[in-house]
């Protein structure tokens, strides 16, 4: 697939996917997810990749959905925005949430709406000065969807995710970072030479022991603690013997960097 709405490139283990809609604040219509999903698609297939970035073009990061590829008359019949959720929103989550590998997302300005949500379903988020995140259906009488009614809650508490959901206030990077939504704020100059470092590392780690990092952590919201220490034991038994842990040891014991293949 030739993509017009997205960057693409995989080099040395990074797979960056930059939204490239700046005009329109990188917001999604149907097309822009057929090319993010073909990306995806991509990155689950090639086994040399180790980490994926995204990042927006221009100076926002996503703004949502773009509002003129769902726009109703006044009066006139409405549109099926669960079908929306369905068929685009909720498997781009998924997919995110499940890549066996770390997702890093680097927010170059304004993340509204489905866009805020986007962001925080990857692993780490880090966020130029002057962006903002703003939880924006409230004032389109919607809820926060892509995944915000269930990951606001368990980043902020009840408090403060209900007043962001509710009143649909901009949120600035800085107090995103105190409050603990996101990983860390950057300066503007600095954002994506600190988020190409981070996935230089990343494609050199360990992957299998960051994916079931990743994975446990997750599984952890609906485990007891005894299903959680069973799972602990599960894939510790399973990284026990695989390259990466050996490797790990062998260079730990030789005072060397260690090669990991992320096997």
């Amino acid at each position: 697939m030739s993509y017009e709405s997205i960057r693409f490139t995989i080099e040395n283990g990074v797979a960056a996917l930059t939204l490239n809609r700046p005009e329109r604040l990188n917001s999604f219509t149907q097309a822009m997810h057929r090319e993010v999903r073909d990306a995806l698609d991509r990155v689950q297939a090639d086994k040399s990749v180790r980490v994926l970035l995204l990042t927006g073009a221009g100076r926002g990061f996503c703004a949502g959905q773009d509002l003129n590829d769902r726009a109703v008359e006044p009066g006139g019949p409405g549109v099926d925005l669960g079908e929306s959720v369905e068929k685009y929103y909720a498997p781009l989550v998924t997919t995110l949430r499940t890549l066996p590998l770390p997702v890093i997302c680097a927010v170059n300005g304004v993340a509204a709406g489905a866009g805020a949500n986007l962001a925080l379903a990857c692993d780490i988020v880090l966020a130029a000065r002057s962006a903002s995140f703003i939880e924006a259906f409230s004032k389109l009488g919607l809820i926060p969807d892509t995944g915000g009614t269930w990951v606001l809650p368990r980043l902020l508490g009840p408090a403060r995710a209900m007043g962001l959901a509710l009143l649909g206030e901009k949120l600035p990077a800085e107090k995103a970072e105190q409050w603990g939504l996101i990983w860390r704020c950057v300066d503007d100059d600095a954002l994506m030479l600190e988020a190409m470092a981070m996935a230089t590392h990343f494609a050199g780690a360990p992957t299998k022991g960051l994916a079931y990092t990743k994975k446990a952590m997750l599984a952890s919201w609906t485990n007891t603690l005894d299903e959680q220490l069973q799972l602990e034991a599960q894939m510790m038994r399973e990284l026990g013997h695989s390259h990466d842990y050996r490797e790990g040891v062998a260079a730990f014991i030789e005072k060397r960097q260690p090669n990991f293949k992320g096997e």
